[in-house]
């Protein structure tokens, strides 16, 4: 395990985190930052414990819709997916070039799917 000291809020914190997730570690604790430092400037100074849970309540609204746009995203992965099986099970002359332009709009979504993963 690595200690890395984050900033929140102007307090420096030391946390584990294992080798080669410093980085990732310290732009997490910069966007966690980044919402206490907005909720400051919407509200105020209304007090650190405040500030950390609403923060975190922000950061978990956040969670919910990416996991429902991934969700979404996944439907209709699978729906271009069934598509694309239909046609390629009726295999004539231009379904061919229809079935790969649903493969590449599928390819495109799945990876929008893991950007939003990753955010």
């Amino acid at each position: 395990m690595v200690q890395v000291s984050v900033s929140i809020n102007g307090r420096a914190y030391r946390m584990a985190c294992e080798d080669g997730q410093e980085d990732h570690l310290l732009a997490l604790a910069r966007r966690f930052d980044d919402l206490i430092n907005q909720l400051k400037g919407d509200f105020g100074e209304i007090g650190d414990q405040r500030l950390t849970v609403m923060a975190g309540i922000m950061a978990m609204d956040q969670l919910v819709e990416m996991d429902s746009k991934v969700a979404s995203l996944s439907e209709e992965v699978a729906a271009l997916r069934d598509a694309r099986s239909a046609v390629q099970e009726k295999n004539v002359g231009d379904q061919d070039a229809i079935a790969l332009r649903i493969d590449k709009a599928a390819e495109q979504i799945e990876r929008l799917s893991k950007v939003l993963l990753e955010t």
